[in-house]
């Protein structure tokens, strides 16, 4: 049996430090600068800047065709087109036309508050939207408290819970 005590190689013995190769540090800072990139137009993307009817008309110059949402109330001058719907909104006593691509929410109707999402026309006066997202007020929630508390439980009112 051997008793002698076990040491540390002597430095000259140990194997040098692996260098890595310049390959892997450029791969790295590639993969880095395309996650930055990646994160920038995600973040930039998805921020939709939001304006009163009114903000949107007084900013109409810089606002330009940049995509933007807007919100006003809808007036009585709502008609059906082939493609959509056109009405104007108001607030502040500044009124938008507008020219909607597409059907309507089914709560949608004069004198209700809206938010649009879409752009100023290149060369024309309308707002021209895309989407019509309702607004409701504190009135839908005390008509509709069972159908709101039903939603967040995800049960019906009409069928027993299981």
């Amino acid at each position: 049996m051997e008793l002698t005590p076990r040491t540390a190689p002597p430095p000259s013995e140990t194997t040098p430090p692996r260098r890595r190769s310049p390959w892997a540090y450029g791969i790295l800072a590639v993969v880095l600068v395309a996650v930055g990139v990646v994160a920038y137009q995600g973040l930039t993307s998805a921020s939709l800047y939001f304006y009163n009817a009114d903000e949107a008309v007084a900013q109409r110059d810089a606002l330009g065709d940049k995509r933007f949402r807007v919100q006003g109330t809808v007036q009585d001058d709502v008609a059906t087109t082939a493609e959509g719907v056109t009405f104007t909104i108001s607030f502040n006593g500044v009124d938008v036309p507008v020219v909607h691509d597409g059907d309507p929410p089914q709560l949608f109707e004069p004198g209700i508050p809206v938010v649009l999402e879409g752009h100023w026309a290149a060369d024309a006066e309308p707002f021209l939207s895309d989407e019509i997202l309702v607004k409701h007020d504190a009135q839908y929630e005390a008509d509709n408290g069972d159908r709101i508390a039903d939603a967040k439980d995800g049960q019906s009112g009409d069928s027993p819970a299981p």
